[in-house]
């Protein structure tokens, strides 16, 4: 069913909802007002038989000058251009756009004809137009959209979708401004497939691990607003060493503190190109290692008496939970579960003084003044590695080779990986939703625009 907007009484001049303007050039204002694009009239629209609207526009006519000689140009008629358009009302939108086209009447420019352009509405030979790639953009950011899910939404296909919103995404990617204003750089790697690891043109995809840099400055109220920088393959010192380099000292000038995971191989690149910066470990992952060696100390104990792994009735196996979790949520009943299965018997004392170790390195950075955290951080430095549980020990020397960017924590007003972790979240959010990836340079640029690494004036 087809249907002109610019009514018979908008074309006479008398539609009650078209203003003396548009109503000479026969528009009507509260179309114009449904379609949003300033300089462009509807004038008329279809409802297709799949469902979706075509909808008709145009701009209104004016002198043209040639855009080489400046001459003014004589119009020749017009050409209908289909763009795919955001939907409307749940319904997929065709937008038809008559564009102008004009001869240049000069014999001697060598332009002859040439067709209106409009960037408002699509850039040359698109296929959607330019607030759809946008809407389309802000919709995988904000939404968690999947590409496929919003090509179903403007009914078209994958590729026509992905084809609009890649060179924008590059040319956010490629704006060196991302770079800048860096004060707090955190560093962690993830894993961005599982299938062979060969190179691309052997068939595979390439290492599967990926080494992200975030942004983990804070804001003018002291609060962290982690964005992604950069996505590079591989992990190692190498990998993010390299990066480091091509940002410039413009870039490593800048950073003033470097957070990271206890891995050599990122503590190495730091030391070597973030001289002036300091280096801190994150928090949760040493507080994780305390854990860790709890149950490493509950399961080696549990072998020596019973000579096998916990069962459902072992003293020690049936609080392996409550051994994890900190001693300020515990409920009354979980004390007395603890307690008794403790003393149980004498060989469990072990057990008791790794979730004591662990539960001091939880206080130590819970501790609502930093110096006196930092005094419990150094007590378990210089203790630790001469204690007689073997677990504990190694505990102490891992701690002890991380000491400076330990104590560092407490240094730096508590600063963390844990932004660095949030993104990390994020990525995997997405890696999900799009059922995996199989182009590293797609990969790349569609977590860039979820971290926050992309920016325009364009985007919510």
């Amino acid at each position: 069913m087809s249907k002109a907007t610019a009514c018979d009484d908008a074309r006479s001049g008398s539609c009650p909802c078209s203003s003396l303007e548009s109503s000479f050039a026969g528009y009507c204002d509260r179309c114009d007002l449904l379609l949003g694009l300033d300089g462009v009239h509807v004038i008329a629209v279809e409802s297709r038989g799949d469902g979706s609207l075509r909808v008709v526009v145009e701009t209104p006519a004016a002198p043209m000058g040639c855009r080489q000689c400046g001459v003014v140009a004589r119009a020749r008629g017009r050409r209908d251009v289909a763009l795919v358009d955001v939907p409307s009302a749940g319904r997929a939108v065709q937008l038809v756009w008559r564009k102008r086209t004009w001869r240049c009447l000069e014999p001697a420019c060598p332009t002859g004809s040439f067709t209106e352009i409009h960037d408002d509405i699509a850039r040359p030979r698109a296929l959607l137009s330019t607030r759809a790639a946008w809407w389309s953009i802000a919709q995988l950011r904000r939404e968690h959209a999947s590409i496929q899910g919003l090509a179903r939404q403007l009914g078209t296909t994958w590729t026509t979708v992905w084809r609009a919103v890649e060179p924008l995404l590059e040319a956010m990617a490629a704006d060196p401004a991302r770079f800048e204003d860096v004060t707090a750089l955190g560093v962690d790697e993830h894993i961005w497939h599982h299938v062979s690891t060969k190179p691309v043109e052997d068939g595979g995809r390439g290492p599967k691990e990926l080494t992200g840099m975030v942004d983990l400055s804070r804001d003018q109220h002291g609060r962290v607003r982690a964005r992604l920088l950069d996505l590079v393959p591989g992990r190692s010192g190498r990998a993010y060493g390299d990066w480091l380099k091509e940002r410039g000292e413009a870039f490593t000038s800048g950073v003033e503190v470097a957070t990271l995971d206890p891995f050599h191989g990122y503590k190495n690149a730091i030391d070597d190109e973030l001289e002036d910066a300091t280096a801190v470990l994150d928090a949760f992952h040493v507080i994780k290692l305390g854990t860790a060696v709890v149950d490493e100390v509950r399961r080696r104990v549990q072998q020596d008496i019973l000579g096998h792994r916990g069962h459902r009735d072992d003293p020690l196996y049936r609080i392996r939970n409550i051994l994890r979790a900190g001693a300020e949520k515990l409920t009354d009943r979980q004390w007395a579960r603890l307690s008794t299965a403790l003393d149980a018997r004498v060989e469990h004392e072990e057990v008791g003084l790794a979730w004591g170790v662990a539960q001091r390195l939880r206080l130590a950075y819970r501790h609502p003044r930093p110096a006196e955290g930092r005094k419990i951080a150094e007590q378990f430095i210089t203790s630790l590695p001469s204690c007689p549980v073997p677990e504990l020990a190694r505990l102490g020397r891992t701690l002890r080779k991380w000491r400076e960017a330990l104590l560092a924590y407490f240094d730096t007003d508590r600063s963390s990986n844990g932004g660095t972790e949030a993104i990390n979240g994020l990525i995997e959010l997405h890696r999900r939703i799009a059922r995996g990836f199989r182009n590293l340079k797609n990969y790349r640029l569609r977590m860039l625009l979820i971290g926050g690494g992309l920016t325009d004036p364009r985007l919510p």
